[in-house]
């Protein structure tokens, strides 16, 4: 009796626990008889009390697991992955606006010359070690750090100092060589920049100890490894992009239009036609997409080296850190060669052979590497952005994300560039030109005047033993 009691809707203790079960829903602020009203028809509900559980264990509610994907879902996206994006058509037109813009931009450095291009992966990299340095940081214990994120920046111009004076050293003083004062001067700087490099950063070590405090030691410690890290990845990639560009804009261009094509290709071959998932680092990533921009990468990279090796200003090395139009001798790989059309193709064509230069083979292999292996890159960058749970570096780019985003598989890419480069491209043999640069930068002029003269005596020794 005193559990029908108890089960009777309008029974004191019923109506107290209808009260107390839902306080803030809007269903508390009504009457008893419009919440019946409310829940008459509804099944299963707390006003269902013609609802009997089929088991003693049917009233626990079960959550739905992160790996359990509703039915509707999958039926839904089993077709394509990247189709079922509502907002895939304004992502695709953001991504495409904001390609363009950088396109536009690159071809205008580009176009004026050597030195804006440096300049130009000079703000790429202070942008990428902004994005970097975020990353780890902590709003509260910055507060009670003043001074410790001009210590990172300390650390970077240092780390710019070094790099760029030990490659661009003979530049500088190609430059300055009409002024003897001038000349005098960045000749010594060149030759002490080690120690000064060094300590700098001796200076920014012993600033670091300094401000070392008290419960912070693990948070300090770990920002002073993960700014070494940033410097690592940063400088290595961008030392040998800079060494390439004043090898020629060709060995910068190519490389780099190569990646950018095959991202391209891979967003595009991946949206319309992708189904199989590539790697489960990047969800988006699909086999279709992977293959299709390959293909289409090599085959660029054949014909787009054609046209960028027609123009001195792309193939010719830059000896100084002036602007001005460069002219020179195309070396051997710039020079076309011809070749003769099969005996099946000629009477439907109307030419009768075809010009290749010989470093269209050499963008074969740069384009295989391009497609292949760079986008690894890429699904590093993935997988480390998942390790900190973020969806981009940045924001700075629309569509993009950040510099660090776009820069993942160049950074790949630019050291096998200048490998390559420097392993079948240049010859290690040493030439007149490099003897006499080594000579220019590590003798003065006392000392190259005594060269002379020992240089004329053996000549003429050798002239008068031929005779």
């Amino acid at each position: 009796m005193a559990m029908e009691k108890d089960l009777n809707p309008n029974s004191p203790r019923i109506r107290k626990l209808k009260d107390n079960s839902y306080p803030n829903t809007p269903t508390s602020r009504m009457s008893n008889n419009q919440r019946d009203n409310h829940y008459h028809n509804v099944p299963n509900s707390p006003r269902d009390y013609n609802y009997t559980p089929s088991s003693p264990t049917a009233r626990i509610r079960h959550r739905r697991r992160s790996n359990e994907i509703p039915a509707e879902v999958n039926r839904s996206n089993v077709s394509n992955l990247l189709l079922g994006d509502k907002n895939k058509y304004r992502s695709m037109w953001i991504r495409t606006c904001s390609s363009l813009w950088m396109l536009g931009g690159v071809v205008f450095i580009i176009y004026m010359g050597h030195l804006y291009i440096w300049a130009m992966v000079v703000v790429i990299q202070i942008f990428m070690t902004r994005e970097l340095f975020f990353l780890l940081r902590r709003a509260h214990e910055e507060r009670r750090l003043p001074g410790f994120r001009l210590l990172n920046w300390h650390f970077f111009f240092t780390a710019m100092l070094f790099v760029y004076g030990r490659i661009l050293q003979q530049q500088l003083v190609n430059t300055v060589s009409s002024d003897r004062f001038i000349y005098k001067l960045v000749s010594g700087l060149i030759k002490y920049q080690m120690v000064i490099c060094y300590f700098l950063y001796i200076a920014g070590f012993m600033w670091f100890i300094v401000t070392l405090k008290k419960k912070m030691y693990k948070y300090q410690f770990g920002q002073y490894a993960w700014t070494h890290m940033i410097l690592i990845i940063v400088f290595i990639q961008s030392s040998f992009t800079v060494a390439n560009i004043f090898e020629g804009i060709f060995w910068f261009l190519l490389p780099a239009a190569l990646i950018a094509m095959n991202d391209v290709a891979a967003y595009f071959f991946g949206f319309y036609f992708g189904k199989t998932p590539l790697i489960k680092l990047s969800p988006k990533k699909t086999w279709e997409g992977f293959i299709g921009a390959s293909v289409a990468t090599i085959i660029s990279a054949f014909f787009f080296a054609n046209v960028i090796g027609q123009f001195q200003w792309f193939t010719c090395p830059r000896k100084d850190l002036s602007t001005g139009w460069l002219h020179c001798d195309p070396g051997p790989l710039f020079r076309p060669e011809y070749y003769p059309l099969p005996s099946w193709i000629a009477p439907f064509s109307p030419w009768k052979e075809i010009s290749i230069l010989p470093v269209q083979w050499h963008a074969f292999s740069l384009g295989l590497f391009a497609s292949v292996i760079a986008p690894f890159g890429g699904f590093f960058a993935s997988g480390f952005k998942r390790a900190f749970k973020i969806k981009d570096f940045g924001d700075s780019i629309p569509g993009h994300g950040g510099f660090t985003d776009r820069m993942d598989c160049q950074m790949v890419m630019a050291v096998f560039a200048y490998i390559y480069i420097q392993s079948f491209i240049v010859h290690q043999d040493y030439s007149v030109e490099m003897i006499l640069d080594q000579i220019s930068r590590s003798l003065g002029h006392e000392e190259q005047k005594m060269l002379y003269v020992k240089l004329g005596d053996i000549l003429r020794h050798k002239l008068k033993a031929g005779f």
